[in-house]
């Protein structure tokens, strides 16, 4: 289920003439960031080196091993950049890497399945679970709280749900 790498930052486009980059870092420290390098595009083909230049409007100014020109770091718009597991901190019993509940079954409280985590979103008020089931037109979507998720079982590869009434 975990994977070898964790989504740490993304590039947003180019810095100055010089081929700095600006960094999205998902990190809690966003500097951190730099510690956990090299950073692997997401297919693994290439991979950096990061030295954080300064802080920038909506993340940091970063120069990138092997990325010289600002043409160079234009191309680099959007990409995600992921970090061995290994060099990132083992995180508190209740926090997790989006990474490692993608996929997880999820049951509600009577033991129903309610399909599978497919993906992990943030729009700026806590994590929300996308969960897949077959035979839904559209994918539940569930705060990602200890009063509707009580249960993340990592070994067991589920959590427990007690989503909210739905009103149809």
């Amino acid at each position: 289920m975990a994977t070898d790498r964790i989504c740490v930052g993304a590039i947003s486009g180019a810095f100055g003439v010089k081929g700095e980059v600006r960094l999205k870092s998902f990190c809690a420290q966003p500097e951190a960031i730099a510690a956990y390098a090299p950073l692997y595009t997401e297919d693994g083909s290439r991979s950096f080196t990061v030295k954080i230049t300064r802080e920038v409007p909506g993340g940091l100014g970063a120069r990138l091993s092997g990325v010289t020109t600002k043409e160079e770091a234009d191309a680099l718009r959007g990409v995600s950049l992921f970090a061995d597991r290994s060099k990132l901190p083992n995180l508190p019993d209740d926090e997790f890497y989006h990474a490692d509940l993608i996929g997880l079954e999820v049951l509600d409280t009577g033991g129903q399945r309610l399909g599978t985590v497919r993906a992990v979103f943030n729009h700026g008020a806590g994590d929300i679970l996308e969960i897949f089931a077959p035979g839904r037109k559209t994918a539940l979507l569930l705060p990602f709280t200890k009063a509707i998720v009580p249960t993340v079982d990592l070994t067991a590869g589920r959590i427990i749900a007690d989503p909210p009434e739905e009103s149809e």
